[in-house]
């Protein structure tokens, strides 16, 4: 049976946007516009701050970047991380393996 999708209203700087979303990942779905939505206010205030008015296209673009950003930083971290794991694993397989022959 296909999934269901359902429409729900996110406001983001101050404008609704109706997007649709599968059925139970509405919160996940509200939670990401919460996320844009601050990420794209802190750049239009820091903007302000610095007497720059910026269009809300521009200010989307550069949220989007420093998300992608965090995105892909927070991916190699976790390469490295499943990188380590998998050293670690094979060197306790090798002792594991030493352990088992000395035992013989």
């Amino acid at each position: 049976m296909a999934e269901t999708s359902k429409t729900i209203s996110l406001n983001i700087l101050e404008r609704e946007y109706r997007v649709n979303c599968p059925a139970g990942a509405e919160e996940e779905l509200r939670e990401a516009g919460r996320y844009l939505n601050d990420k794209m206010s802190e750049i239009k205030q820091a903007s302000s701050n610095a007497g720059k008015v910026l269009g809300t296209d521009r200010i989307a673009v550069i949220a989007a970047l420093n998300i992608a950003h965090q995105l892909l930083s927070a991916e190699g971290e976790h390469s490295g991380a499943g990188k380590d794991i998998s050293r670690l694993c094979d060197r306790i397989d090798q002792v594991l393996s030493q352990e088992s022959q000395l035992e013989l």
